[in-house]
């Protein structure tokens, strides 16, 4: 027997122990269930974000008051986002609407100018324009920025008429594979 056998024999011990179960030896899939993707921590760090973001806020007044969520953008380039950005805009207006507010879809909208690789990009030259054709009297707006560990978000809830920030929060999210994903330009 020559002296790599053994060693191979561990290898191949070690690779197989990591496809089969200890009590029955039967092949597993190493894939997320559906329970684990229903309590996913990323979809839960943003929905207690907006949570933050409106707590204290008077939401039956703002329940009648249309509100706009622009796609959160790169902190680095305003013009630019990823599928992160996009993602985080999504879960932002769901959480919205869950919490009772009037949230304006912009997406069902022929008349708003939308970038195929960014989305609806709310800069503050267009914000007044935008916001005068929804009647909407706010804007949430956010900016991300991927440091080494953690992506840092940023968002505003913003008045259309005055510019005048209402209200603030920011958070990070752990630069995990989902992350780094979304992070990811074509």
């Amino acid at each position: 027997m020559s002296r790599l056998a053994p060693f191979t024999l561990i290898i191949s011990a070690a690779v197989l122990a990591g496809c089969t179960t200890p009590s029955t030896g039967t092949y597993v899939k190493l894939e997320p269930t559906y329970e684990e993707a229903s309590a996913s921590q990323f979809v839960g760090a943003n929905r207690e974000a907006v949570q933050r973001l409106v707590a204290g806020l008077d939401l039956k007044a703002l329940g009648t008051t249309p509100m706009l969520v622009a796609t959160v953008v790169n902190v680095n380039d305003l013009r630019k986002t990823a599928p992160l950005g996009r993602t985080l805009s999504e879960q932002y207006a769901s959480q919205l609407a869950a919490q009772g507010l009037l949230v304006k879809e912009l997406k069902l909208r022929g008349d708003i100018y939308v970038r195929e690789e960014t989305g609806e990009l709310m800069l503050s030259r267009e914000l007044k324009d935008i916001a005068q054709i929804h009647s909407a009297a706010m804007v949430l707006v956010g900016t991300y920025s991927a440091a080494a560990t953690s992506t840092f978000i940023s968002l505003k809830l913003v008045r259309t008429d005055t510019g005048q920030i209402v209200r603030g929060h920011d958070y990070a999210l752990p630069n995990n594979a989902d992350v780094l994903k979304l992070l990811a330009q074509k």
